[in-house]
């Protein structure tokens, strides 16, 4: 079980102050789509060069002309790129095609998507690295979250990693640590914390245990 960053509410130079203090407690960094759609693939390469250890995620969101998107984020640095699952089935098959070729990883993100078992069915078949349930922003507001998908996912898919997305906090923690996904993604849970450092070493902590 991994444990992914995401940053969304930042320039540069903040992301890579932040990243700097949390680097030790994290797998994986992700440029969330607001710091891509202010800066530009441009973040992803600073982060890549500034934390060459650290796995790089961008969250394109891409939803059409996937391989050419995968392509100029990999170009850019990005170990893992993001596709919609709610994408066509053939830009979806585009994005791994070239993700293989540049030998880089795709995670669908499940977002908005209402049939989530047959979705997930269908994406792993496709040969997807991870499959992403997600509650967004918009609905966190109104208290929802995506423990009860998470289940649904790991139930049917057999080959791709399962993972998790959507205002995790160290309260909530444990309940996602059960339901076992190999990757838990959390952003203000950490970034939001007067003590970054300690927020991220004490959920690292959790999630090694749990693992």
């Amino acid at each position: 079980m991994k444990l992914q960053l995401a940053l969304d509410l930042v320039d540069i130079p903040g992301a890579k102050q932040l990243v700097a203090e949390v680097q030790e407690h994290i797998d994986i960094v992700e440029i969330g789509t607001p710091v891509v759609i202010n800066e530009g693939l441009r973040a992803v390469k600073e982060i890549k060069e500034a934390f060459p250890s650290l796995t790089v995620l961008a969250d394109l969101k891409i939803m059409d002309a996937a391989g050419y998107e995968v392509m100029k984020a990999s170009e850019a640095g990005a170990d893992i790129i993001t596709v919609l699952a709610a994408a066509e089935d053939m830009s979806i098959k585009g994005a791994v095609e070239e993700a293989r070729k540049q030998k880089k990883q795709i995670l669908v993100d499940m977002i908005g998507i209402k049939d989530i078992e047959g979705r997930a069915k269908e994406l792993d078949a496709m040969g997807v690295d991870y499959i992403c349930v997600h509650t967004g922003y918009d609905l966190q507001a109104v208290g929802q979250n995506s423990f009860e998908d998470l289940k649904k996912i790991k139930r049917v898919v057999k080959n791709a990693k399962t993972a998790i997305a959507g205002g995790i906090k160290l309260s909530t923690l444990p309940e996602v640590i059960k339901a076992q996904p190999d990757l838990v993604i959390v952003g203000g849970g950490i970034t939001g914390q007067e003590d970054k450092k300690a927020a991220a070493a004490e959920m690292q902590k959790l999630i090694k245990q749990g693992a």
